[in-house]
């Protein structure tokens, strides 16, 4: 076992200087898949080396997925190492083979995250859940089902169930989605009215979505070039400054 901050350092170079100059990567299985069950950041960096392993080496992790949605947290907006982390969650939740309960609760668990997240983070994660009901067209049912509950005790999806099959998220509706609409940042309403007409087949680039910070945000809409916003301006007359005041007949304002 590593201290944390250099199991931090080991992973964050494992999967690019260490796994590809081994004449045998699979001696490091146990070793990531140990470091994928600690949680927090250090799980989110040993993705890299266990997607490799999987991928190239044939590595079979069975509860892969369920570790994976159980990472999905209020932080994982927040953390430093969130572009890596949804960079990867794209690529493990592209195949057309993977049930649709399953990519149903990962958009569920999205979705419901984002009414806490920054604007930021929800810039990239609209596009993203978008783009997972393109390339689920089962899961779109979560969108025609526009009649949400009434509140939260009534929505059938389990946000604490840990098993993605027990979370009863096909029977949901994407009602978080219908409330970023109302968001204070006009980008974000804007991004989360995408869904009130049908997708289009051509899924979204979040490439440059996934290392947008607040800063960029916050520079962009200084840069933006104010409109002028014709205003109406009636001069005040009489005490309550209506047009037929009778009070004007008789009151003045010096």
């Amino acid at each position: 076992q590593l201290p944390p901050g250099l199991y931090k350092k080991v992973l964050v170079i494992l999967h690019d200087s260490v796994l590809p100059y081994m004449n045998e990567p699979t001696l490091m299985m146990d070793f990531l898949t140990v470091a994928y069950g600690i949680g927090g950041a250090i799980s989110l960096l040993a993705l890299n080396g266990l997607f490799i392993l999987v991928h190239q080496h044939n590595l079979e992790y069975p509860d892969f997925y369920k570790k994976l949605y159980s990472l999905l947290d209020p932080s994982i907006y927040h953390v430093k190492y969130r572009a890596r982390f949804f960079h990867l969650t794209d690529l493990f939740l592209s195949s057309s083979h993977l049930p649709a309960y399953l990519v149903a609760a990962f958009i569920k668990r999205l979705a419901r995250l984002a009414l806490t997240a920054p604007p930021e983070a929800l810039l990239m994660i609209l596009p993203f859940i978008c783009n997972l009901l393109r390339r689920h067209p089962a899961c779109k049912v979560l969108l025609h089902r526009p009649a949400g509950p009434a509140d939260m005790s009534e929505d059938p999806y389990v946000m604490e169930e840990k098993e993605p099959s027990e979370s009863r998220a096909l029977q949901s509706s994407l009602w978080e989605i219908q409330s970023l609409q109302n968001h204070y940042h006009p980008d974000v309403a804007k991004a989360a009215a995408v869904v009130n007409q049908s997708l289009s087949e051509m899924e979204d680039d979040i490439s440059g979505l996934l290392e947008l910070t607040a800063a960029e945000l916050f520079d962009r809409e200084v840069k933006k070039k104010a409109v002028d916003v014709p205003l109406e301006f009636e001069p005040v007359r009489g005490l309550f400054g209506k047009k037929n005041d009778i009070f004007a007949e008789h009151f003045s304002l010096d």
